[in-house]
């Protein structure tokens, strides 16, 4: 069996309704949609990222000590995390920081991560979800 870091993207949520929102509620219906009332919606997620285990492992550790290593360090304790915009700044100084002391195997990493996060910056109810699983 082997052990795999899967990185997901929220790609799309929809309301399950019958009736279109009408203009003045919309902000409401977003609002509830970032703060995670998902009473009748619907996450959709898309892969973003597959990777080992140890390569994930590795990719941490290569941060130096501090609260970026400690967010993605929470995947090994819990076995998910969620990165949102909230961690996008704290996140993307780090990885800018670090980017010579990345092995170029997590080069693609850290520029498809890079760029995920300054989607998540336009756009906030948009996060990453981070998992491991066994296969």
């Amino acid at each position: 069996m082997t052990t795999k870091v899967i990185f997901y993207l929220l790609n799309q949520r929809f309301v399950e309704n019958d009736k279109q929102v009408p203009e003045q509620a919309q902000q409401v219906m977003y609002y509830s949609l970032a703060i995670g009332h998902h009473v009748g919606v619907i996450d959709c997620f898309k892969k973003l990222l597959i990777c080992a285990y140890e390569d994930y492992q590795k990719f941490v550790e290569s941060f130096p000590e501090g609260e970026a290593r400690r967010k993605f360090a929470g995947l090994m304790k819990f076995g998910e995390i969620v990165i949102n915009s909230s961690h996008v700044n704290l996140l993307a100084k780090a990885m800018d920081e670090n980017k010579a002391n990345f092995a170029p195997q997590y080069q693609q990493w850290v520029e498809i991560l890079m760029d995920t996060l300054a989607s998540i910056q336009r756009e906030p109810v948009m996060y990453i979800m981070v998992k491991r699983r066994d296969e």
